[in-house]
């Protein structure tokens, strides 16, 4: 079962609605259900009496349509939270059909279940249009084509498609007037729909080259709406009152006498959650969102608080360390033959732990949603990522079929998976729901949204090699622990472990390396305190982003341990083989396998000049990996220039390179700003970044105390994609998976101190520094 299968049997799984939901996926999996037939146009839009219709437009499928006047609709069912998704997948169509780009538009959907899975994350989305999309715009090609032969007088055989004309000889005409003219009405079988011709990638005109962006005039001249700038007549404005614990909180009770006091306040109301998404919360409504933020400080309430009231970070990661210590909890993903018995008869074992801290999101628009009963059927406006994930939440919490619900899309403020997660549309739909099913805007600030972000949960890893006499490699095993953040919102969408238990994907990947470590054991294991306490989230990258700083860093120590300069020594393990071919790699997502992986290793060695002699207590440092999974890899190697300051501990990294083999690049100037957005969160991740938690919620909740990453910091950054038509892979989230264990190891290589936890700060030096000194 391929991996888009996959997806399609998960979410039947989660929905529980068996045949419906599965052909919910057609789209993803490129069957010609969805898009195969010509269908009825603009059914429910109405136009005044006795007023003209408008001539009818040309839908050859649910995702493009071509108007009389020629222009040209591309319909996008992924969120555009700034990465310009809409210009990237539009250029898939377009290019295919042959369209004027100037006259194409596009168009973000609301949650019909025609359009399919709608989630946005993990790097899929071109990745997963990308098939549905070419031959959505092949069937539009063929069907003009005919039709313009027809008007033209010329056989469609002597007839192609250019710059949204069709040209036949001297003469050509333009899709517009093809529409107006022909009325096209054709449709295809399903088999008809897998034989059409696709173009060869070298009469590729609009995918890989530049092209005006087609989201960028709205978002500069204001017109562009946020889920936060939403507005909806005779709204009212909500704000929670956060309970003391994620979960398990229960009123006791609620004085609002001082909270009457302030101008526009309406009423409270407690919460009653059947989806137990926001358990124990209070919503204060009133006429004006200043209103409700000084009306909820002043409001009095007094909770039981839940069970993890008093948890900490360190019992969370010593949590993890007790988990790692049982060998029979966890998931194998792999677990090779002969792994317990390779170590059990090496020459030398090395092993080290690794931890990253919590991590944050702290998108620029807080979150917010407007939920609202219209017509018997409850709407909720707001950013999301994962509709389909989400709706169903909705829809239990008010207690109606999901048909009775409705999600309407708004540009994203930042997302960084954040927006997975839509709990924060629960509290307004059940707000409005207590009035009646009047409209509530809630928005909560930024303190409310840090209380109970869904953070990137803290981790653990153990990370082991085993050696023979000759220092050859015999035994590998990497077990790594955290909270599951695909098991606490979207159970049933795991997959399971060669053991047969399932597991979260998001929150190993990465540690399941294309390296011939000879037999390989990669078991995951879901924290427990960690879910009790907070609801762990997929932040950029997911495991992808802290799964690397223990393997490559070790690798690393085991470089030099070995005597082995370490790009010469990974290049070795990325040979391709490995257990019964699994590092060969297969078609069409890893096509060349490991050595593809090597190739951007060794280029990126080239690029920033490696074993060059530099300033004293400056260095380079390098990591490679595969982008997020290993289902759609994108090869990553990475390298990083840092100078460490002896005296106050500072790492300043003063430049990074990153070299990325990510199939066919779709969007040039998208997939650039995506990388250097992504190489700058792991720059930020690895310095600067990180919370703790202290009594069982993050201990920062606002900016002035947690610091990402400033402009003065941003260092000067090279960055190469390799050229290639194999099938695009993601690229959302690779450029943040090797920056973190880089900068480990150029600290190392600059003044030879191992750091084992991330973020590094300047503290740590010092103190490794001391004990350095002292040794």
């Amino acid at each position: 079962m391929g991996k888009l299968e996959r997806i399609a049997a998960q979410q039947d799984r989660a929905a529980g609605r068996g045949l419906s939901r599965r052909g919910f996926l057609s789209a993803a999996v490129g069957s010609s259900f969805l898009f195969g037939f010509a269908r009825e146009s603009k059914a429910a839009q109405t136009y005044p009496l006795g007023a003209p219709l408008p001539p009818p437009e040309f839908e050859p499928n649910i995702w493009c349509s071509v108007a009389p006047d020629g222009t040209i609709n591309v319909n996008i069912i992924r969120a555009e939270m700034g990465q310009h998704i809409g210009t990237a997948l539009a250029r898939i169509i377009a290019d295919e059909m042959e369209a004027d780009w100037d006259k194409v538009k596009i168009t973000y959907v609301d949650t019909d279940p025609k359009w399919g899975l709608m989630v946005t994350g993990g790097s899929w989305s071109v990745w997963m249009t990308w098939d549905v999309f070419r031959q959505a715009g092949a069937a539009a090609r063929t069907i003009l084509v005919e039709e313009g032969a027809k008007l033209l007088g010329i056989p469609a055989s002597s007839c192609h498609a250019r710059n949204g004309r069709v040209i036949g000889g001297s003469y050509s005409i333009s899709f517009g007037d093809i529409v107006a003219k022909a009325k096209p009405t054709r449709s295809f079988t399903p088999d008809q729909m897998k034989s059409l011709p696709l173009k060869p990638a070298s009469e590729r005109r609009l995918i890989g080259k530049p092209v005006k962006s087609l989201d960028i005039p709205s978002k500069t001249n204001g017109t562009a709406i946020y889920g936060i700038d939403a507005k909806i007549d005779g709204m009212v404005y909500g704000r929670p009152k956060m309970p003391p614990t994620r979960y398990g909180s229960k009123v006791v009770s609620v004085d609002d006498s001082e909270a009457k006091k302030v101008p526009g306040y309406i009423r409270y109301i407690t919460l009653e959650d059947p989806s137990d998404t926001v358990p124990g919360w209070v919503v204060v409504l009133a006429k004006s969102y200043p209103a409700a933020i000084r009306a909820t400080d002043l409001l009095k309430v007094e909770w039981t608080p839940g069970k993890t009231a008093n948890v900490t970070e360190k019992q969370i990661q010593d949590r993890g360390r007790e988990l790692i210590a049982k060998s029979d909890v966890g998931t194998m993903i792999f677990n090779d033959k002969g792994v317990d018995e390779a170590f059990k008869g090496a020459k030398r074992v090395l092993e080290q732990e690794y931890t990253c801290a919590s991590v944050m999101h702290y998108q620029l628009e807080p979150m917010n949603a407007i939920a609202q009963l219209k017509d018997g059927t409850w709407e909720v406006h707001c950013g999301n990522q994962w509709q389909t994930l989400f709706l169903p939440v909705i829809a239990k919490a008010l207690g109606v079929p999901e048909s009775k619900v409705k999600m309407v899309s708004y540009l994203l403020g930042g997302g960084f998976g954040r927006r997975l997660n839509g709990d924060y549309a629960i509290p307004a739909a059940l707000a409005s729901k207590a009035i009646g099913g009047k409209p509530v805007k809630l928005i909560l600030t930024r303190s409310d949204d840090m209380q109970f972000d869904s953070i990137r949960s803290p981790s653990v890893q153990k990370v082991r090699v085993a050696l023979d006499e000759k220092n050859t490699i015999v035994g590998f095993e990497h077990h790594a622990t955290a909270g599951w953040p695909t098991e606490v919102m979207a159970g049933p969408f795991m997959e399971k472990g060669v053991d047969g238990k399932p597991y979260d994907q998001f929150a190993i990947a990465g540690a399941d390396s294309w390296y011939d470590f000879g037999t390989f054991r990669v078991r995951a294991i879901s924290n427990d305190l960690a879910k009790e306490t907070f609801r762990p989230g997929w932040l950029r990258s997911v495991s992808a982003g802290w799964t690397p700083w223990a393997q490559e860093c070790f690798l690393d120590e085991l470089a030099h341990e070995l005597g082995k300069d370490p790009v010469a020594f990974r290049l070795e393990l990325l040979n391709g083989n490995g257990p019964e071919g699994r590092n060969k790699g297969k078609a069409p997502d890893s096509n060349g396998g490991a050595l593809r992986q090597a190739a951007v290793v060794k280029r990126l060695a080239e690029k920033a000049g490696w074993g060059k002699p530099l300033p004293k207590d400056t260095a380079l440092g390098m990591a490679t990996t595969f982008g997020q999974e290993r289902g759609m890899p994108t090869w990553t190697a990475g390298a990083v220039k840092v100078h460490v300051d002896r005296t106050t501990g500072v790492v300043t990294c003063q430049k990074i390179w990153l070299v990325l083999d990510a199939g066919t690049i779709v969007d040039p100037d998208g997939a650039l700003a995506q990388t250097e957005g992504g190489a700058l969160w792991g720059l930020s991740m690895a310095l600067c970044e990180g919370s703790e938690i202290v009594d069982g919620v993050c201990r920062d909740r606002n900016l002035d105390t947690y610091t990402p990453l400033r402009m003065p910091d941003v260092p000067e950054m090279d960055i190469e994609f390799v050229e290639s038509t194999e099938k695009p892979m993601g690229l959302g989230e690779p450029g943040v998976t090797t920056i973190g264990a880089a900068i480990g190891n150029a600290i190392f290589n600059a003044v030879g101190i191992r750091l084992r936890h991330m973020p590094v700060r300047p503290e740590d030096v010092l103190a490794a520094l001391k004990e350095k000194g002292a040794a």
